[in-house]
């Protein structure tokens, strides 16, 4: 299992949205479905999908929140047959960002938002490796704008295992960008690449919670941890849900939870999901002693 895994957030497509994206991405399968019930949000689908060896989490959650280009998923393509493929594919019923073309810094590239609206970068690589297949990619834009180095070196204290790759800065007669702030870098947090950026255009979007980052935790005191340092408004803080002071939005949750959600037991499921609504920072043991298994689960 990743350690860190992107969390979707879809009104009422996220079943569709899973067919959807393993059809188009090679090697890729559905892997887990839970329905919730009675939550905030009636009733709720969790999918479980994995896309070129990364997992990915889609919920059923209602219109809450829609996807912003603030964090978009940036897939590195061998080919530009490859290219070609995959953003027909996810532009059709969407808009492009960026039209599909000739680029300084890739023959061919595409930025687009597909039909659910999540964000999507399509780059041919060229000689360059590809380590990871898709990249999210965070926009530091508005209010957030200037802070993407900031947010790099938090990222690299917090998480443990973290290791800074390339700083690409704005050089002068970049305008309206200011010299020296982040044009792209890359971080691995967990071994989970990120792609990061300044952008000081008229954007009309941010982070928001339809795009977090859940962060699986063996252990209670490892949920602590994260919890302390990532948290920055208490007004975020729910059901395992929280907000850093960039305003991204990570979930930091037990890894036992997964076996729980997995459970066919209707009734087992109704007990922990009536247990983990009434949290802010999850209790393992609380949620063991919902599920009915106490000290004995794993």
């Amino acid at each position: 299992m990743q350690t860190i895994t992107p969390h979707l957030w879809f009104d009422k497509e996220a079943k569709e949205a899973a067919e959807f994206y393993t059809s188009i991405f090679k090697d890729s399968e559905i892997k887990n479905t839970a329905t919730l019930h009675n939550t905030p949000s009636d009733t709720v689908d969790l999918v479980t999908i994995e896309l070129l060896g990364q997992e990915f989490r889609l919920i059923n959650a209602g219109p809450l929140f829609k996807f912003t280009p603030a964090v978009s998923f940036l897939v590195g393509c061998e080919t530009k047959d490859e290219v070609d493929a995959l953003w027909n594919e996810l532009s059709k019923g969407g808009s492009a960002l960026m039209e599909l073309g000739e680029y300084p810094f890739s023959e061919k590239y595409g930025w687009t938002q597909d039909r659910y609206g999540l964000s999507w970068q399509v780059m041919f690589m060229g000689d360059r490796e590809i380590k990871q297949k898709i990249t999210p990619t965070l926009m530091f834009v508005g209010e957030q704008y200037g802070k993407a180095e900031e947010a790099i070196n938090f990222y690299a204290w917090v998480f443990h295992n973290a290791k800074v790759g390339h700083i690409l800065r704005y050089g002068k007669n970049e305008e309206p960008d200011k010299a020296g702030t982040i044009k792209h870098a890359s971080i691995a947090l967990e071994g989970q690449g990120f792609a990061v950026m300044d952008s000081a255009r008229a954007h009309k979007f941010a982070f928001n919670e339809a795009i977090s980052f859940m962060v699986h935790c063996n252990t209670q005191e490892e949920i602590d941890y994260f919890w302390s340092k990532l948290s920055a408004d208490r007004k975020a803080e729910q059901c395992g849900w929280l907000k850093d002071k960039f305003g991204l939005s990570w979930q930091i949750v037990p890894t036992v939870m997964d076996e729980m959600l997995r459970d066919k037991d209707d009734t087992r499921l109704a007990r922990v999901t009536e247990s983990f609504l009434k949290m802010k920072k999850f209790d393992i043991a609380k949620l063991k002693e919902a599920y009915g298994q106490g000290r004995s689960a794993a």
